[in-house]
């Protein structure tokens, strides 16, 4: 397969997150806010799908209570550099709990897309990869390769230990594909994935 790149070498974030879902059949997949949620949709609605619409910073927390209430599933949060950033101090608590079945994809534009494009932390000298680490998240690394969605997703079905990837995608933003808004029917539907009552 071919490696996805734009001009400047940076990843496609739709074939990228297309490539690492499909390649992630049983993972139950938190995205974050704003465009990863987009993405996460645009490579196909699926009831394992927890779409977060609010929320800022929190999905690597959701997705690190839904591991450690699901140790038998894998589960893999994609999100932005702008929700990660903002919830940064999750990963401590990650490297404190070490679930094995925790995969984290921040796909990195540098921008905070949601709010005019501002130029974020990780294109100023943050480096999210160094971050993790030092939170203790030793399998924490870079991509710059569309076709590395396969060693990802190798990560997060193999439920060998927490990985962190920091993807550095296009600074563009594709045509959104918005995912169902209803809160309360996202919840029911992906419990219901899970075998749980609704409510």
């Amino acid at each position: 397969m071919s490696t996805t790149l734009n001009a400047s070498g940076a990843v496609d974030r739709r074939a990228f997150v297309s490539q690492l879902i499909a390649a992630s059949p049983d993972a139950l997949i938190v995205s974050g806010l704003g465009s990863p949620s987009y993405d996460v949709f645009a490579a196909g609605d699926r009831d394992q799908n927890f779409y977060l619409w609010g929320a800022m910073g929190g999905a690597v927390a959701l997705g690190l209570g839904l591991a450690l209430a699901q140790p038998e599933r894998p589960v893999l949060v994609i999100t932005g550099d702008g929700e990660q950033l903002m919830g940064v101090g999750t990963l401590g608590t990650v490297g404190a709990k070490q679930p094995k079945n925790l995969t984290i994809v921040v796909l990195d534009n540098g921008h905070f897309g949601e709010t005019g494009m501002q130029r974020s932390h990780t294109s100023l000298g943050t480096d999210l990869v160094a971050v993790a680490q030092g939170f203790g998240i030793k399998d924490a690394f870079a991509v710059r390769e569309t076709d590395r969605a396969g060693e990802v997703a190798e990560r997060v079905m193999a439920r060998r230990g927490v990985a962190f990837a920091q993807v550095f995608i296009n600074p563009d933003e594709p045509p959104r594909a918005l995912p169902p808004r209803d809160g309360v029917y996202v919840k029911n539907r992906f419990r219901a994935a899970l075998g749980f009552s609704t409510f």
